[in-house]
């Protein structure tokens, strides 16, 4: 019976260890769970309430740190500038005012420069940053890229000042023409020699107040409201007929080719204004007793067929540092021949205008000392009269927006891929 006793009590002493053991542990093991790891401190759940939500809808680029620098949030738009590399803020600029925010409490914010990263342009990038704490421990990084809205502005200083500069050209040669006028009233050679200079002016800077009003309306108006089927072969005669003056004094001979029949949907008087400006510069800035030609075809594309109109010249051709910036306002490859010939640098632009508000695009190809070919492509009068009255409802329902100023796009492109081969073959004139 003592055995029994003996191995009864040792049982139950053995369970009763068992069972303090067994509640030790599942209480360690809840303690445990609850206690916040490593990993867990940069997930999602340690954020207040609500912010994950406003960080998810904000066009910023939003970092959020903690205490230990390292990134608890960030959103994509911060990988992709750059910002977070290896789950740390790679900007020490931004970093350090994580830091003093950190400390003090109080909401920094600056503008810098930074470099890009694997696009191998030596351009920076400029943002906007801006620390504030959030809570106790984290601190919220709001970082705005001002990279576009820069660009835009200095193209409009450059504007300006482009636009006072051409200006003050004409009007301050007609002030001093005028003076000589008075001075030499005496002398009838003499003020028919300055009356000639200054219809020169005057015609210069007409032509240029003209370019500015057209190219004003190109970019404010919508060329697809009163917009109507408008045959090619007539723009193309339209355009000869307006240079045939100044290519008859350069014996310049004009060729037109290429398919006919064609018609492209769009404003009748922007798209001559931008083949007779493309015509226009070909017969400028080619010699004497040469060709240009201008050929149309039709080219089936997986968005609908295009009208693809070419000017070719054998003029100076184009250097590859200039075929980048000639459709920018004012810009002129060659500004000596540009005064000579009356040029305002405003006329590829206007083309760049028309074509991207009639759903198309201007293209180049050319090689200094053997020509340039301009391909300014259209979309044909059937498929661009169902994409104009669809993007007209689109317009509508989004409340008019505008066209951008920067809208639409030049190429740079090589001959075989534009209409140049069915032009006729250009030849020297004796």
């Amino acid at each position: 019976m003592d055995v029994n006793a003996a191995v009864a009590a040792a049982a139950a002493i053995a369970g009763v260890l068992t069972g303090v053991i067994a509640v030790l542990a599942f209480r360690w093991s809840e303690r445990e769970q609850n206690r916040p790891t490593r990993s867990s401190l940069h997930t999602d759940a340690v954020l207040p309430p609500g912010v994950d939500t406003v960080l998810s809808v904000l066009r910023s680029s939003a970092v959020v740190l903690d205490e230990a620098d390292a990134v608890v949030k960030a959103s994509s738009a911060a990988y992709a500038l750059g910002l977070v590399r290896g789950g740390k803020l790679a900007v020490e600029p931004m970093l350090q005012m994580a830091r003093d925010t950190r400390r003090d409490g109080e909401i920094r914010q600056v503008e810098l420069d930074l470099p890009r990263r694997g696009t191998g342009r030596g351009e920076a990038l400029a943002v906007s940053a801006r620390v504030a704490p959030l809570g106790s421990r984290l601190v919220l990084l709001l970082v705005e890229d001002l990279t576009e809205a820069r660009r835009i502005e200095a193209v409009r200083r450059d504007f300006v000042a482009n636009v006072s500069h051409e200006l003050k050209t004409p009007v301050g040669a007609l002030s001093l023409l005028s003076e000589a006028v008075m001075d030499a009233s005496e002398d009838p050679e003499a003020v028919e020699r300055f009356a000639g200079r200054m219809q020169i002016e005057a015609t210069r800077l007409t032509s240029l107040v003209q370019e500015l009003i057209d190219l004003s309306r190109v970019q404010n108006d919508d060329p697809l409201e009163d917009a109507e089927p408008v045959r090619v072969d007539e723009l193309v005669a339209e355009a000869i007929d307006r240079c045939r003056h100044q290519a008859g004094a350069k014996q310049i001979t004009m060729a037109a080719g290429g398919a006919a029949d064609l018609r492209v949907w769009g404003n009748r008087g922007q798209l001559a204004a931008a083949l007779g400006n493309l015509v226009e510069n070909a017969v400028n800035y080619s010699p004497a007793r040469t060709r240009v030609g201008i050929a149309a075809r039709s080219v089936n594309a997986p968005g609908g067929d295009h009208i693809e109109i070419a000017v070719t010249d054998q003029g100076i051709g184009i250097s590859d540092k200039d075929k980048e910036r000639i459709f920018e306002r004012f810009y002129r490859v060659d500004p000596a021949r540009s005064r000579a010939t009356g040029g305002t640098g405003l006329g590829l632009a206007i083309v760049k205008h028309v074509a991207a508000s009639h759903g198309g695009e201007v293209a180049v190809w050319s090689a200094e000392g053997q020509g340039s070919t301009f391909t300014l492509r259209l979309p044909e009068a059937g498929a661009a009269r169902d994409r104009a009255h669809q993007q007209t409802a689109r317009h509508e329902r989004a409340g008019g927006a505008g066209l951008d100023e920067e809208a639409g796009r030049s190429t740079l492109t090589s001959p075989e891929s534009t209409a140049y081969e069915t032009l006729p073959a250009p030849e020297v004139l004796p």
